[in-house]
């Protein structure tokens, strides 16, 4: 007979009733689907903006009735339209807004419509951080519920607790398997081995194993996030491709080392939302304002899972081949022992200028050829200026 009553056993090989709440909230956020988020004495109905149209508004309106639904957004966001406001806020929507007035609220650089806010509760702060971990427009709809409205919809809908929400990146760390590997010639000549991790949330990071390190010594790593636009396509608005291209090649001459790939697009944004910025900065602003007008923090990436990583292929002492002191910082106090640093310095171009000015000035990455072009340019214009009459 089937164990229907939640055991032990349940939940350890498959996951608490948490986990696995939050797991399906992610993939229903990404599907653009309502969720249920409990917590702080709330219970709210959410729907992720992403994907908003009329049609959708209309649907959610009526699955909330009579209850209205709020418009909860991050701090950052509502910073950017000119709220004072430090933790997520919820701003209550009449009948008459749209869903345009909504998405304009959401995404646009600039919003002329003025609504009171009030202090986001903890489920709606947590329905906020989900939406950001499912990669999708940081900001949901919320209407209060009931348990008894919840186990009335149909089709049912997910349940996710707040406070799991909190643990889910400890979670999908502590989870992570290896899940395969396998030798992989570069085109380049080097000769690597890819170990695939897999988390229970079915996350794949990988570690990228070149020539052979020597674990007994401080093992020169990359921790690098991806990046489809400059990793594969070779785009020239970022520095990615050409960090991660001289950090193998750098790597190799070492005699060895280990380059982690992690799935973190844009800076943990993910890939829809990096385009987003980039449409923002192309309307003028840096990649630091467009990353916090969008409402996410200029960088929310987790290094967590690099630390477990390394832990799991036996790496305790590193040299980290990086230009951003953050990366330093994350391992360090999660117990990786840094024994140094290898900066990478890349070609500066017309199309990634601004962007590499704004990591050094504004983000604190180590870039010293920035600093100097910067200084060098700022010369030669003063020079000019001195020349023109």
């Amino acid at each position: 007979m089937p164990n229907n009553n939640g055991g032990a056993t349940g939940s350890v090989l498959f996951g608490t009733r948490e986990q696995v709440g939050v797991g399906r909230g992610l993939a229903e956020f990404r599907a653009g689907r309502p969720v249920v988020v409990t917590g702080g004495g709330e219970t709210l109905l959410c729907l992720p903006v992403e994907g908003l149209n009329k049609e959708r508004l209309v649907a959610f309106r009526a699955l909330c009735a009579p209850i209205a639904p709020r418009l909860v957004l991050t701090g950052l966001r509502a910073r950017s339209l000119g709220i004072d406001a430090d933790e997520p806020v919820a701003l209550e929507l009449m009948s008459d807004v749209d869903a345009n007035m909504i998405l304009a609220l959401v995404a646009d650089a600039t919003s002329d419509h003025v609504f009171v806010p009030e202090p986001a509760g903890p489920a709606a702060i947590a329905a906020i951080d989900l939406v950001k971990l499912a990669q999708v427009l940081p900001a949901v709809l919320v209407a209060e519920t009931t348990a008894t409205m919840v186990k009335a919809f149909n089709p049912s809908i997910v349940t996710v607790e707040a406070e799991a929400v909190a643990r889910f990146r400890e979670k999908a760390t502590l989870s992570l398997a290896i899940a395969g590997e396998a030798y992989v010639p570069l085109s380049s000549g080097v000769r690597t081995r890819f170990v695939v991790f897999r988390d229970a949330f079915g996350e794949d990071p990988v570690a990228v194993i070149v020539g052979t390190p020597d674990l007994s010594k401080p093992v020169p790593v990359r921790i690098h996030s991806a990046c489809l636009t400059g990793d594969v396509f070779g785009s020239r608005r970022c520095d990615c491709g050409d960090q991660l291209n001289l950090a193998i090649k750098r790597i190799e001459e070492i005699g060895g080392g280990v380059v982690l790939y992690l799935a973190q697009e844009g800076r943990g944004l993910g890939l829809a939302n990096k385009m987003r910025t980039y449409q923002m900065q192309d309307d003028g602003l840096d990649t630091v304002d467009a990353n916090t007008t969008l409402g996410f923090d200029d960088d929310e990436r987790d290094y967590g899972v690099a630390v477990r990583m390394l832990q799991m292929l036996g790496c305790t002492r590193v040299v980290l081949l990086t230009n951003n002191p953050a990366k330093l910082d994350g391992l360090a106090k999660a117990g990786i022992e840094i024994a140094g640093r290898m900066p990478l310095e890349t070609p500066i171009n017309a199309d990634n200028r601004r962007y590499m000015a704004a990591k050094a000035t504004r983000g604190g990455h180590q870039l010293g050829h920035v600093i100097a072009a910067l200084a060098e340019s700022a010369e030669t214009d003063t020079q000019v200026a001195r020349l023109v009459p």
